[in-house]
């Protein structure tokens, strides 16, 4: 059937579903959408080729993933990023291509087909790291800063090489004429950061604040400009990803940047979740068991040989090993992206058409086995961390990584310095209280130690940090991290390094409160309660002006106002 409700009923009534069985043995939602997906390409309950569901609404997903990261971009991070970033990842996509090509030849296959089988080991996944990323809180940490980067530049030698393509099988020769599309292509790559800079400067900025005034206004403003300036780059000759991606650094510098990004996550949610389900639809099993050890061998490759390209590259500019790790395994399978270039390799009679086949296949099982990794990444840098420890450049440190240098005694350890520990910091800060603090925002960590902060950048994942923070010798350890197993592993250190420090740490509800206390957690601080206990304080102390009035239209003294509403 057509109808796009039909079509819509049964793929999320399935997601749904396995995603409630995922979501209980603790796996990645990604996986129950790619299980949905080789499930519908099993069973044709309707043709997802020329369905409705999957022709456009996937892509949309991709456009608001896509929007929202650009808005959350730091351009100053560039450059202190910038560097590693762009040598990193395009040093990657030659050695991935090289190796790529060469173990190809040797499974049999044409040089052509070699070549394009390398480049699309080469890519990966923008939505699914950016998707497992958004999961586990980790965007703005230092490894997913790295991890965006590189996948944005890879992104955009991905548009260079459909432009080769399309311009090499167009004519026999390489002359002047054939490279005027691929000129144009970089003239209109310039224009489109230009208009970029401009609109946000000049035009953006004005247009939003008129509209911030209705926020129903400010969200259709926002989607329609995300909508226009993404047709634009299309138009131009970009992939979805890079205009969605300017459309939102536009707005980067925006004061409703954050009330947009509110507005748009639900819908982002929802288009994202079709999209993983289309790209497991993709695999084909056809001829299955004639490839399926091909398609292993690369699966391996795009999980093993790659990630370790990244922490080799990575490693030259001092990045410690757990940001090296995490930046590597979040890079761990196969691009969506890597199959259009294929199928445009396919669509110039370049290479034959099983080549598809075996990427999209590998795309797949690279993407769920990846998906799975990052979500037990702590558990496998715990077992990886000696090896990748020898890889590691010893003496030299990245800008973001730096040490304290001084000695603290009888100090504070602060994790987490922004919401709810931006308050803490700023108070020990003022008194001239000795304290370390720790923070996986790179951005935070640059201001507090431009402020003559004591500060590091890390997370409770990277045993080395506890070095960092001289935990022997602390007297209180305050940690505004919610997540539980990040608290555990910090409990953990404590009663190893130092028993005697108290250990104040973060619940986001009374269940995860009890079970830390009974781990050893001095103190557990729920913010809700406390944002709830304080407002009632403030009632009933502090606002005795505060007069309400009863049923009766007459005025209640403090006290019974006070006991009327609590």
């Amino acid at each position: 059937m057509d109808n796009i409700f039909y079509q819509l009923a049964l793929v999320l009534i399935l997601a749904s579903g396995i995603g409630l069985f995922v979501y209980k043995i603790k796996l990645p939602l990604v996986v129950a959408y790619l299980v949905t997906g080789l499930i519908f390409s099993i069973i044709r309950l309707f043709d997802i080729g020329h369905s409705p569901v999957f022709e456009v609404l996937p892509e949309i997903g991709i456009a608001f993933v896509l929007f929202l990261i650009g808005m959350e971009l730091n351009l100053s991070e560039l450059k202190v990023l910038g560097k590693p970033i762009f040598l990193t990842a395009l040093g990657q996509i030659l050695l991935s291509t090289f190796l790529g090509f060469g173990i190809a030849h040797l499974l049999g296959f044409k040089t052509m087909e070699g070549i394009y089988l390398g480049l699309g080991l080469a890519f990966s996944s923008t939505v699914v790291v950016i998707k497992m990323l958004l999961e586990n809180r980790d965007l703005s940490s230092l490894y997913g800063k790295l991890s965006i980067g590189m996948l944005l530049v890879e992104d955009l030698v991905a548009i260079v090489v459909l432009m080769i393509i399309s311009v090499t099988s167009s004519a026999a020769n390489l002359g002047l004429q054939n490279s005027l599309p691929l000129l144009a292509l970089l003239l209109k790559a310039a224009g489109l950061f230009l208009l970029t800079f401009v609109l946000s400067r000049f035009i953006l900025s004005k247009v939003f604040e008129y509209t911030a005034h209705s926020v129903e206004l400010l969200f259709i403003s926002s989607i329609t400009w995300c909508f226009a300036f993404t047709s634009l780059a299309v138009l131009a000759g970009f992939s979805v990803e890079i205009g969605a991606f300017l459309a939102g650094v536009a707005l980067a510098s925006s004061p409703y940047h954050l009330q947009i990004q509110a507005k748009i996550k639900p819908m982002r949610d929802f288009f994202l979740a079709l999209f993983f389900i289309y790209l497991g639809s993709s695999a084909e099993f056809t001829d299955l068991k004639q490839y399926l050890p091909i398609i292993l061998i690369f699966t391996v490759f795009a999980l093993t040989i790659k990630p370790l390209i990244y922490i080799l590259l990575l490693s030259r500019f001092g990045f410690r090993k757990h940001t090296m790790f995490q930046t590597a395994l979040n890079l761990s399978q196969v691009s969506e992206f890597s199959l259009i270039v294929l199928l445009v390799g396919v669509n110039a009679g370049i290479i034959d058409s099983v080549t598809i086949s075996v990427m999209a296949a590998v795309a797949v099982l690279s993407i769920t086995i990846s998906s799975i990794l990052i979500s037990k990444a702590k558990v496998l840098y715990k077992f990886l961390a000696p090896l990748i420890s020898k890889i590691e450049k010893k003496g030299k440190s990245h800008f973001f990584e730096r040490s304290v240098k001084n000695t603290l005694t009888g100090h504070v350890i602060v994790i987490g310095a922004h919401r709810v520990g931006g308050p803490i910091v700023k108070y020990l800060h003022d008194n001239e209280i000795p304290f370390i603090a720790m923070d996986f925002n790179p951005s935070i960590v640059h201001d507090l130690v431009s402020e003559g902060i004591n500060a590091v950048y890390g997370d409770i994942g990277d045993s080395e940090i506890i070095e960092a923070l001289q935990l022997e010798t602390a007297k209180l350890v305050i940690s505004t991290a919610s997540d539980f197993s990040d608290n555990e592993l910090l409990l953990h250190y404590v009663k190893e390094h130092n028993k005697d420090a108290t250990v104040v740490l973060r619940a986001v509800d009374h269940r995860y409160s009890q079970m830390l206390k009974k781990l050893g957690a001095d103190y557990v601080l729920l913010p809700e309660k406390v944002s709830g206990d304080f407002i009632v304080n403030q009632i009933r102390h502090h606002w005795p002006e505060v007069k309400f009035k009863d049923t009766t239209g007459e005025k209640l003294s403090k006290s019974s106002a006070v006991s009327s509403i609590i």
